[in-house]
């Protein structure tokens, strides 16, 4: 093996290591989870030659260098403020998610019109309309970090594969036809952060892990007490967490499908729920009308953020993890400091409920979409 370059990944942090093998180019990443400003980095280094033999003695000084950009990303002062930059006519019907890319120059949105669309950030322009469930399409994501496939689930019991360069559909995963998969609609879905698998939730109460390469189920996570309104895989893709229309969120093994806790304290259903970058910290969101931050290890509420005036249907963290906006019901997105639970902004704007909201790669861009048929970017 040898080494050919570095790339740097700033959320989470890492190191991707470029390096050729058998004439192959492969790549391999040394996550930095626990990387903070205060680490040493030297220290950092020793450990991580220890770990790695492509970092070589000759290496080191470069590997500290990129250890102390990470550690200036991570003190970078934060967007202050968001800012309405322009509103995009998405669909004909009201939108039900939004979702970003990892660059954030492409974005997705999806619509009780059936569809879903591929739209260009910067200039509004529509990319692509893909088209082919029977019903509602309510679930979109990116296979983040990579960009180039996307999948939807839809109220039609189906999640369908997508190339996200041509528009052209790779697969459908089909369940009510088959003797594995869900009997009912599809609400929520996840690539992990590899895009081998994916984990897709349902209002048949249960989670299915999907193999993307094959189609085939690997686990069927059960426990939930009613419909699965969220799923995400963590960031090493060790865990998965759940959101239900039974109050609770669950935290469960990716590896062996063994639900590991249940988040408890909301009155009404979960309706989402999210990993921040690191997946450190579990949010989620409420029909109460409040939104909490759990520890992802000790499973304890740390932080509970109360201000709409409606339930909050979406959640997410900023790529710095210091962050989360919430989008409600009552019109309006937060955000918030997630240490203090103070609101630091409310955006507002749209016409009806808003359904979903997201952040950009850097954070310095968000996505509202809502039930009036818009889509909203602010920077």
């Amino acid at each position: 093996m040898r080494l050919k370059r570095f790339l740097l990944r700033y959320y989470p942090p890492g190191i991707i290591l470029e390096y050729d093998k058998g004439g192959l180019l492969r790549t391999k990443s040394i996550d930095l989870l626990d990387l903070t400003v205060e680490t040493n980095p030297d220290e950092l280094v020793k450990d991580i030659m220890q770990s790695e033999p492509l970092i070589t003695e000759s290496r080191t000084e470069q590997v500290k260098k990129l250890i102390i950009r990470l550690q200036q990303k991570q003190s970078q002062k934060d967007h202050d403020r968001f800012v309405f930059s322009k509103e995009l006519k998405a669909h004909i019907l009201p939108l039900t998610n939004v979702a970003f890319d990892k660059s954030g120059s492409r974005f997705l949105t999806g619509s009780y019109d059936r569809t879903c669309r591929i739209w260009d950030t910067a200039s509004g322009t529509e990319l692509h309309t893909l088209e082919g469930h029977r019903n509602v399409v309510y679930a979109i994501a990116f296979n983040n970090p990579f960009g180039n496939k996307i999948a939807t689930g839809s109220f039609d019991k189906t999640c369908k594969l997508w190339c996200a360069e041509t528009g052209k559909c790779f697969h459908t995963f089909r369940g009510h036809m088959s003797e594995i998969g869900h009997h009912a609609e599809v609400l929520s879905l996840c690539f992990n952060s590899i895009g081998n698998q994916l984990v897709t939730g349902s209002f048949d109460h249960t989670v299915i892990i999907w193999d993307v390469a094959s189609g085939r189920r690997v686990y069927t996570l059960m426990g939930h007490k009613a419909e699965i309104s969220n799923v995400q895989f963590n960031w090493d893709c060790s865990l998965i967490v759940t959101a239900s229309m039974d109050k609770t969120g669950k935290v469960w093994d990716a590896a062996s499908g063994n639900c590991l806790a249940t988040l408890v304290g909301h009155k009404e259903e979960v309706l989402d729920v999210c990993f921040d970058s690191r997946g450190q910290l579990i949010a989620t969101a409420s029909a109460d009308g409040t939104a909490k931050v759990f520890s992802a290890s000790t499973h304890q509420c740390l932080t509970t953020f109360e201000g709409h005036t409606g339930e909050i249907s979406k959640i997410c963290f900023s790529p710095q993890g210091n962050r989360v906006l919430t989008a409600s019901s009552d019109k309006n997105a937060r955000l918030w400091d997630v240490q203090s639970g103070a609101c630091l902004q409310v955006l507002e704007g749209h016409t009806d409920e808003i359904f979903s909201c997201a952040f950009n790669y850097e954070g310095d861009t968000v996505i509202t979409g809502s039930k009036d048929n818009t889509c909203r970017i602010w920077c």
